[in-house]
């Protein structure tokens, strides 16, 4: 019953929590993010908590990995050894669980299929990468490369993804894998690999050769859905895709158009500065809810775009979204299997990740969060 409670004042009364200094957020998330990994039987982090089950899912190794460069981060400019460890033994149990053939498992660790993934690999690249150049351990170097070199076998010739798609998702084309590439980024920035990065421009090359004239991407959300819209979620794993492919490649084009398509996401953002959760290929929103990952993500890529660009109206709309986040993060609730973390969907029971906590909100939040903290000195969250 409580879950319904929770649905009712959120979609009748859309009550806000007190928004405190930025390191309180953080310090609440990290913890939370803890909290996800001592709830696994091992030392990944928990997919999510769902409340109306009332228990948190398996280890999820996608975000996981990419979870390990925020907690690093986090320790590092906070003096707080205790999240670099546990990142640390994220990164080891990725290395364990890697596929003999470089791959990352879809899904998470109690699914049925048991197969690797483009996507998911991409994501793991970050943890590697950042494990790798923070404790000098050979297996992760040795987990990044085998990983890097299996996406680079399974790109195809015109620089698209199109094996080894998740079972798990409806759709199998994915412009979001501009993400994937950005991975690529960080393997080619660890280990100084050239084809890393020329099989990520390949991929952002292909992504963007599809685009229509107003900059939107087609195949660019989680399902093969009939009206074509996508998710904020994707459309900022795309445009991060683009813009970090863009800096590495020293290509202002990719930039450029990054910065298009953030600035025209931006022109839709609400007053409260949460973002509705789906766009139309004409830029529209076509939901009233929001996806929080959405949000933090595309704070991210403003501040990003801000600090490479210079187009300092970002920064207000990535201040915005965060702040909305902030007020919607229940700092002190009594349930410790929420407190601190963020939910999929505001009001909760809208479409992504429904009745859920996911990690991977957390994290991004996290990334948000310190980039505006940190906004001089913050410039590789992953």
């Amino acid at each position: 019953m409580r879950h319904l409670m929770q649905v009712v004042k959120e979609n009748l009364f859309h009550p806000e929590n007190s928004v405190f200094p930025i390191e309180n957020h953080l310090s609440a998330a990290a913890d939370w993010l803890l909290r996800a990994q001592q709830a696994t039987q091992d030392d990944g982090v928990a997919h999510s908590y769902d409340i109306r089950a009332k228990k948190w899912l398996a280890s999820y190794p996608e975000t996981t990995g990419y979870i390990i460069p925020t907690l690093y981060e986090y320790a590092k400019h906070y003096n707080a050894p205790q999240y670099a460890e546990a990142a640390t033994r994220m990164a080891i149990w990725e290395s364990n669980i890697q596929l003999p053939n470089g791959g990352v498992r879809a899904g998470t660790m109690d699914a049925d299929i048991v197969a690797p993934t483009i996507f998911n690999t991409g994501q793991a690249l970050f943890g590697w990468a950042k494990a790798w150049l923070e404790t000098g351990d050979q297996r992760f170097k040795t987990s990044l490369i085998t990983a890097s070199n299996w996406l680079v076998d399974a790109q195809d010739e015109d620089g698209a993804w199109r094996r080894f798609p998740s079972p798990f998702t409806t759709s199998k084309l994915n412009s979001y894998n501009t993400r994937t590439a950005f991975g690529l980024v960080r393997a080619y920035e660890a280990v100084g690999n050239p084809r890393y990065l020329d099989v990520a421009i390949a991929n952002v090359e292909w992504t963007l050769a599809r685009a229509q004239s107003n900059d939107w991407l087609p195949d660019n959300c989680l399902s093969d859905n009939v009206d074509l819209t996508a998710l904020t979620h994707t459309i900022a794993y795309s445009i991060r895709g683009i813009l970090e492919v863009g800096v590495a490649a020293e290509r202002n084009d990719y930039i450029e158009r990054a910065l298009k398509m953030a600035k025209t996401v931006a022109s839709q953002q609400r007053q409260d500065g949460a973002l509705n959760a789906f766009y139309t290929p004409e830029w529209k929103t076509a939901a009233r809810w929001s996806c929080i990952t959405g949000n933090s993500q595309m704070a991210i890529n403003w501040l990003r775009l801000a600090q490479l660009t210079g187009e300092k109206s970002l920064i207000e709309h990535a201040k915005k979204a965060n702040k909305f986040n902030m007020s919607i993060q229940d700092l002190t609730t009594s349930n410790m299997n929420i407190r601190g973390g963020i939910k999929g969907s505001h009001p909760i029971n809208g479409g992504y990740m429904t009745y859920r906590y996911p990690n991977w909100a957390t994290k991004f939040f996290m990334d948000g969060l310190m980039l505006e903290q940190l906004f001089d000195k913050v410039k590789n969250i992953g």
